[in-house]
């Protein structure tokens, strides 16, 4: 996320980044417990978003479960006026291995507009499958070829570096952002 971050802020906007507390507690704590369910995670994203206390047009998002919890506030916010769109970065569509346990349900009637950046490759939703779900118009996605979930490309065989990566996201992302906000 670092390097994502730095990616964006030389793209020209300003990032704000939190950690959820059971992140945070990780570091500390003696073994890895499980997160805890997505849902129970919306008060504190939304707590974040208030503490920005953002003026001008705000883009919320995360990686992988902050994605998923930022895309479950979206609409909320949204249509208070709150953000201007979601930007979700290695989508977990599903769990690894279990493709039938789709986390989708919320994206098929999503009004925010949202830019969705996954690797081809990436265990909770290739190209392939992504294609098959039915998700709202608002969504765009940006497949990075032969990314992992961390967007990462194996370079000896794709031919294509982690920096090439992170640049096509910074202008991707800087350009969305400039079609979708006021």
């Amino acid at each position: 996320m670092t390097a994502v971050a730095k990616v964006l802020a030389e793209a020209g906007l300003r990032v704000a980044r939190f950690e959820f507390d059971y992140m945070a507690s990780r570091r500390t704590s003696t073994g890895r417990r499980p997160p805890p369910r997505a849902d129970k995670l919306k008060p504190e994203y939304v707590a974040a978003v208030d503490a920005l206390d953002a003026k001008g047009p705000l883009i919320i998002g995360g990686k992988s479960m902050g994605g998923r919890v930022a895309s479950m506030v979206a609409d909320q916010l949204h249509a208070s006026r709150r953000i201007a769109g979601l930007l979700c970065l290695g989508y977990p569509f599903h769990p690894p291995d279990k493709p039938e346990q789709l986390r989708t349900a919320h994206l098929a009637e999503l009004e925010t507009p949202a830019l969705i950046i996954q690797g081809t490759r990436d265990p909770f939703g290739t190209r392939e499958e992504v294609s098959s779900y039915a998700l709202s118009k608002s969504i765009e996605i940006l497949w990075l070829e032969d990314g992992d979930h961390d967007l990462k490309p194996r370079k000896s065989i794709s031919g294509f570096s982690a920096a090439d990566h992170l640049k096509v996201l910074g202008e991707a992302v800087s350009s969305w952002i400039k079609r979708t906000t006021p």
